[in-house]
């Protein structure tokens, strides 16, 4: 009954931390090894143990590896020499490097031959223990401490390799809580973080709201494996929309590439691998519906689907829509593409910021320049983008000082409030004093009279 009670546990255990049962058996074996070390092995043992979990029985081994025989003061006097020359700053190749003679795990080859046995250099020994049949407290304390330790152990190997391959992937996630500035995302099986740069801007996280993330990277941390979540990957788009549509998951439909300004908006540039079969109507779906399941993902970020091109011309073309382009001059060896449009184009082809031009850039992998066929004025989107930074600057500046000014003011007044209430104060305490006297001079002209009255008639 115990024994099926012990098989019972280990397998509730795996169960709950979706580890297979050699896992916990493994960190079984090593606790009991260390139990056995503390309280029945030495200093020159290596310890193993099985344990069945069928039977509830352990055997206890010695392991030792057979090495060829080593002269011990010689290579004490070598290592020492290798020391001093590592002090001095001499580099010495690892292939160079003395290995040391370890009694603990390894045994010459002349000691284990002693008794005719024919042993051969790199054989496993596995000299049979006596099995105790109970553990004292601390042995059994230190069991316990080491099955904790491997079993979490265990787990979060689990969590990396399970995590590791889905790297580039899309997954559902609910905010759990917010460290600092950053954010803990439950995964279900493990927990990731969203930090401040993979964050949108413009986007507020809930705590217990569901989101889609990407899976930026599972990389080993100080606390076990890390999983880096991401909210502004341009990837995110790509694995939203092969989600939504069919024909990208089935590879009739591809995207070709992406130009994302996280929280504000979005360019993809779509092809068709099969005849018959309309990219950007595929991607945008019946009313909208696709494109805008994909929009409401993202918390409503704009996106642009355009008709990926082999001509480079159309392809710009494309990627500068809705703005209608009257011409435009290409240079293949600088890789720039000089646009021209209409006045009353120019807006849409800029855009708010320079957006629309600087995403057609980053799209095309091509210098976009707009200029206006009537004043022939050139306007590239890095230009813009300087523009409306050095305009937010400003405006940020001019606020900084005026809310300055408000400041010394205030204080002023403050200050001068202050004085004219310490003068009001000033003045009344010195009325009061004016009242104060003038009531005590009756009263003392009366006190007089009463003196002189009673003088005159003890005289009497």
């Amino acid at each position: 009954m115990a024994t099926n009670n012990i098989a019972a546990a280990i397998k509730q255990i795996a169960d709950e931390k979706n580890l297979s049962m050699e896992a916990i058996i493994g960190a079984i074996e090593a606790a009991l090894a260390a139990a056995y070390r503390k309280e029945f092995g030495n200093k020159n043992q290596n310890i193993k143990v099985v344990f069945n979990a069928d039977n509830g029985q352990t055997a206890v081994f010695d392991v030792k590896t057979v090495v060829e025989n080593v002269d011990l003061e010689e290579e004490e006097r070598l290592v020492e020499e290798q020391k001093e020359k590592k002090e001095a700053g001499d580099e010495i190749p690892e292939e160079d490097l003395i290995k040391r003679f370890n009694p603990r795990s390894e045994i010459m080859i002349s000691e284990v031959n002693q008794d005719k046995a024919d042993y051969k250099i790199g054989d496993i020994i596995e000299t049979k223990l006596e099995v105790p049949d109970e553990y004292g407290r601390m042995a059994a304390q230190t069991a316990k401490q080491v099955i904790v330790q491997r079993l979490r152990e265990a787990e979060r190997d689990h969590i990396f390799n399970e995590y590791k391959d889905k790297e580039g992937e899309l997954v559902l996630g609910t905010i759990q809580r917010k460290e600092g500035r950053r954010f803990i995302v439950d995964l279900g099986k493990a927990n990731a973080i969203l930090p401040i740069e993979e964050q949108i801007r413009t986007e507020r996280y809930n705590i217990g709201a569901r989101l889609n993330f990407y899976i930026v990277e599972v990389r080993v941390g100080n606390k076990g494996p890390e999983i880096v979540l991401s909210r502004t990957h341009p990837d995110i788009v790509h694995e939203l929309f092969a989600t939504e549509v069919p024909e990208i998951a089935a590879g009739t439909v591809e995207i070709k590439s992406i130009a994302r300004e996280a929280g504000s908006r979005s360019k993809i540039a779509v092809i068709a691998t099969e005849e018959n079969i309309d990219p950007v109507g595929s991607c945008v779906g019946q009313r909208g519906s696709r494109v805008q399941t994909v929009i409401n993902e993202l918390g409503g970020e704009k996106i642009d689907i355009i008709e990926w091109d082999e001509d480079v011309k159309h392809f710009i073309t494309n990627a500068l829509s809705p703005a209608e382009i009257e011409n435009i001059d290409i240079n293949e060896e600088e890789q720039t593409a000089s646009v021209k449009v209409a006045d009353d184009q120019l807006s849409l082809a800029i855009g708010r910021g320079g957006q629309n031009v600087r995403l057609a850039a980053k799209l095309t992998n091509w210098k976009i320049d707009i200029i206006s066929s009537e004043t022939g004025d050139k306007i590239s989107a890095d230009d813009k983008k300087k523009k409306e930074d050095k305009e937010e600057i400003e405006e940020v500046t001019d606020k900084k000082d005026e809310k300055n000014n408000k400041e010394e003011k205030s204080k002023k007044k403050t200050s001068k409030a202050k004085k004219e209430d310490k003068e009001v104060k000033s003045k009344k305490k010195t009325a009061k004093k004016d009242e104060e006297s003038e009531d005590e001079k009756p009263k003392k002209k009366a006190v007089k009279k009463k003196t002189s009255k009673a003088k005159k008639e003890d005289k009497e």
